[in-house]
């Protein structure tokens, strides 16, 4: 399904974006060195539940998963590139952790993912996957406008990320998002420009390059969730939800303040 909003939907869609800005932020910051991802995905439930919104990951049960995935947070560490599965982990100096978060609130969905190091250590190779996939992102929300195809947005994005010389998975990219969260159209990080579905103002997409700095080949944990590289290489994702205008495209998931 490829749901177009109209603009008091759309205007929704920026309350739920800004909401999850505001957590992802609150959680990069209390995300030192010794904070357990079990902790975070507690503090992310009580600020979903304080706003009065709803998760879209603790009850999401997907044929690619295992069964419900009972969190309200995606929390991938290092090597943990996609639906990273809170767990008794504490976070050490240096780790890349990954933050994915999608809520709903009246009625609409918002999505986005963040990439940073914990600590004071700062690997060089880290830095560089977590600013392409930034660079990609940017990329990808400029090639969005009203009159642009997936294919564009794709093609933007993957440009970004085999300049760098990072592989390129396409089985897991952006999305069309809505009254739900994962809907059509599949937004693949890497494409063909001038193809598929014809961009109109009221669509919502959430865009999401993710890179692994050696591998395009994922594995899944034995938590029958948690998506890591095949190699052990370090990983990176970043995200945002746009929504398409007669202008081009606005960023929905920026924090309120």
């Amino acid at each position: 399904m490829i749901e177009i909003l109209n603009p008091a939907e759309v205007a929704r869609a920026r309350e739920t974006g800004a909401l999850v800005a505001d957590i992802l932020q609150a959680m990069k910051n209390r995300a030192t060195v010794g904070t357990n991802l079990l902790d975070i995905d507690q503090w992310t439930k009580e600020m979903i539940t304080e706003a009065g919104a709803e998760s879209c990951y603790v009850d999401y049960a997907p044929s690619f998963g295992r069964g419900p995935f009972g969190h309200y947070i995606c929390t991938g560490v290092n090597d943990a590139v996609l639906h990273g599965l809170p767990h008794n982990y504490e976070l050490a100096d240096g780790d890349l952790l990954t933050l994915d978060l999608a809520v709903v609130k009246n009625g609409v969905a918002a999505d986005a993912a963040i990439s940073f190091l914990v600590g004071d250590a700062q690997p060089a190779e880290s830095v560089a996957m977590i600013e392409t996939t930034e660079r990609a992102l940017a990329a990808g929300i400029t090639a969005a406008g009203p009159n642009a195809k997936i294919g564009d947005v794709s093609y933007a994005i993957g440009r970004v990320l085999t300049d760098a010389g990072y592989p390129i998975n396409t089985q897991f990219g952006g999305h069309g998002i809505g009254s739900t969260m994962h809907q059509d159209p599949h937004v693949p990080n890497m494409g063909r420009p001038g193809r598929g579905f014809k961009l109109r103002p009221g669509l919502l997409l959430a865009l999401e390059p993710w890179i692994m700095a050696d591998t395009a080949e994922l594995v899944t944990d034995d938590d029958g969730w948690t998506l890591r590289s095949a190699t052990g290489c370090r990983t990176a994702h970043t995200e945002h939800t746009i929504a398409i205008t007669d202008d081009g495209a606005e960023i929905l998931t920026l924090p309120s303040r």
